[in-house]
């Protein structure tokens, strides 16, 4: 072999290793497939800074920030409407390396969805404040008045709402999640329906186990692209390692083959004996889903 021979193997081998080296950073530095977040409300610490420190005490990639209480104000009880405050939370999040996953508006719970007038304030101002710090999903529960089971007939007056808060949702670049008790096949119609790609479906495996459906056959159902983000526990009663109506693994290789990816966020699944005890529990039900998702 001549010099130039060797000088080219050489260079070659020099450009192998910086390849091999920057594609080993990049998916180093690459979030898993699947992200683990607990809920801010749901943890004690509804828009508490302090939520951050704990969320990842208990070992979560991510947050859940609730937009505040609804009541009969005009809007949710939100100190994040607040831009200093925006900047401290962000700054917290950073700080602790918990992302804020999405905004929730679980003031819908209990409120109507269907029936309160100020609903485009209220979605708007989540939509606002979701621009503003950067955060891309929201999730929107239509709740036990707007149950669209036991109330069908409000169906007409939702359809055209969610269309307006699609548009809202889509003109500003992100997604509202939607949570229904309906069955996948009429989630996929109620999305056929609203129209909008600013509107998506926010599934909750303890609504499939509640009215009979398997878990994995309603995702596959809904399909990939009509899936925002997933709360992955049960109601309360055991901790999900301990839960035989919901089959871990078999869910997440129906995720795999499904080619979906995101954020699995935990709400409840408490063991009854301490339901109080939030870092008895969410650590658990957080540590488990690392198990199984990330093979941590």
């Amino acid at each position: 072999m001549n010099n130039l021979q060797s000088s080219r193997l050489r260079a070659l081998i020099v450009v192998s290793l910086f390849f091999a080296l920057f594609i080993t950073q990049v998916y180093a530095s690459a979030p898993p497939r699947y992200r683990i977040a607990v809920v801010d409300l749901m943890i004690l610490k509804r828009q508490k800074l302090s939520a951050f420190d704990l969320a990842k005490e208990l070992g979560a990639d991510g947050l859940e920030v609730d937009m505040g209480g609804l009541g009969n104000r005009l809007t949710f009880s939100s100190q994040l409407s607040n831009r200093y405050i925006q900047q401290v939370f962000l700054n917290k999040s950073r700080e602790t390396g918990v992302q804020i996953s999405s905004l929730a508006m679980t003031g819908f719970f209990g409120q109507s969805f269907a029936e309160r007038e100020t609903y485009q304030k209220m979605v708007g101002d989540c939509i606002t404040t979701m621009q503003e710090m950067g955060i891309k999903t929201a999730f929107l529960p239509l709740g036990i008045n707007a149950d669209l089971l036991k109330r069908p007939e409000l169906r007409p007056v939702i359809v055209e709402r969610l269309k307006v808060i699609g548009e809202m949702a889509r003109k500003a670049g992100v997604v509202i999640g939607i949570e229904t008790t309906l069955a996948a096949k009429d989630d996929l119609q109620l999305l056929k329906d609203v129209n909008s790609k600013g509107i998506s479906i926010y599934f909750k495996f303890a609504n499939a186990i509640k009215y009979g459906r398997n878990i994995s056959e309603e995702l596959k159902t809904l399909g990939k692209k009509n899936i925002c983000m997933i709360h992955c526990t049960n109601e309360d009663g055991v901790w999900l390692q301990n839960d035989k109506q919901v089959d871990l693994p078999s869910i997440k290789q129906t995720l795999d083959k499904m080619g979906w990816k995101g954020w699995l966020v935990v709400e409840r699944s408490r063991d009854q004996t301490r339901p109080t005890d939030v870092k008895y529990n969410f650590s658990a039900n957080v540590a488990y889903l690392k198990k199984i998702f990330q093979g941590r």
